[in-house]
């Protein structure tokens, strides 16, 4: 039934400005490159499309393309002794471009800006109805930190909500083989020639940049998938995946199972996901330690933030908990951490963990143990 709120919801998604967003597997694929020739693209066709913000790093080709495209100056700061520069979105806000170029979207703002990140810029324009062309890494994603510090063994800092990708209207992937992009590296076309030995026995080795590359692939057709279902007709019968993700004080663990049911969750669209903690009697605050009580706090954080509505309960048994919220919440998929996982251990000595398996087996509800 249409309700005056989904009304509101649909004016206000119509006054947004459209996203799109190029993504990669690596720095040096092109995707600035690409936004700057649809840049030149836009203005011939008469669309008044301004330079909120670009980084060439110095690559020559990138660099020529910026001749002719009218560029909005940075905001000039003053920070630890040194004079840097930033998007200036209140420039953006005031002179109302119909597209605005936005590179770098995982960027940290400098201390002391309006807004933390740079894709917080990004939603405060779209939401004034600009449209924003960006760009952004595959290693950025939030959900995909912990892969791809297992591909590369570097912990990417910079990272960005899933949830930003799933409000693109738009996600196109820059895509090279790793030959192309080693190529592109040794000619000088990515970094500066006293820079290529160092990045070719790091970040660019042939097998990182294939599951880099993988991840990329991957990402991108899920937002198509995820499109296509949006898009399809109501009168096609689908299943909507409710998932919830149970998690435990183990912050480790825990940050693995929340990160992989939220890709999960991209993967399902599904608009509306759960993270369970079970307090029970041996978990309650008197017997964790203060470093587990911060943690658990942060894992709430990052479920937030990826997204999913946290759940916290006292129970005496945890598998007791998982019945009642996955009946309550009409969970399809439940998804829990492998059996070392303190909390499997637990639910695992309790006979009730037995009427979970079998109420499980008796409805349309998928039990996900993940590694």
């Amino acid at each position: 039934m249409s309700t005056p709120e989904h009304f509101l919801e649909l004016i206000q998604k119509s006054r947004r400005g459209k996203f799109k967003i190029y993504i990669g597997m690596s720095a040096g694929v092109g995707k600035t490159f690409r936004m700057l020739q649809e840049a030149h693209s836009l203005l011939r066709n008469g669309i008044d499309v301004k330079i909120g913000y670009v980084e060439t790093h110095d690559r020559p080709e990138t660099h020529a393309l910026l001749a002719g495209l009218p560029i909005i100056p940075r905001r000039r700061l003053f920070y630890k002794g040194k004079d840097l520069d930033e998007m200036d979105v209140q420039a953006i806000l005031n002179l109302r471009p119909e597209v605005v170029i936005v590179d770098e979207l995982a960027h940290t703002n400098i201390e002391g800006s309006k807004n933390e990140k740079r894709w917080q810029d990004v939603l405060e324009i779209l939401e004034s109805g600009i449209n924003v062309i960006s760009a952004v890494n595959i290693q950025h994603i939030e959900s995909l930190n912990e892969d791809v510090k297992r591909i590369t063994s570097i912990d990417v800092r910079e990272r960005i909500p899933d949830r930003v990708l799933r409000l693109a209207d738009e996600v196109v992937n820059i895509d090279l083989t790793a030959d192309e992009l080693i190529s592109r590296l040794k000619e000088g076309k990515i970094y500066t020639s006293d820079k290529v030995p160092q990045a070719l026995k790091n970040f660019f080795k042939s097998e990182q940049i294939l599951q880099l590359r993988e991840l990329a692939l991957k990402e991108v057709a899920s937002q198509v998938v995820r499109k296509v279902e949006t898009e399809m007709p109501k009168n096609v019968a689908i299943r909507h995946e409710r998932l919830l993700a149970c998690i435990s004080s183990n912050e480790k663990t825990a940050k693995t199972v929340i990160r992989k049911t939220a890709r999960l969750a991209n993967y399902y669209n599904s608009g509306h996901w759960f993270v369970l903690y079970v307090e029970t009697p041996n978990e309650s605050p008197n017997h964790i330690a203060l470093d587990k009580q911060r943690h658990l706090i942060n894992n709430f954080k990052l479920a937030t933030q990826l997204g999913a509505e946290v759940i916290k309960i006292e129970r005496k048994h945890a598998a007791e908990g998982i019945l009642e919220v996955t009946s309550e919440k009409n969970i399809t998929t439940v998804c829990i951490g492998k059996p070392h996982f303190r909390l499997f251990k637990v639910i695992l000595s309790t006979t009730i963990f037995n009427r979970l398996l079998n109420r499980l087996s008796r409805s349309n509800v998928d039990l996900v143990i993940l590694s």
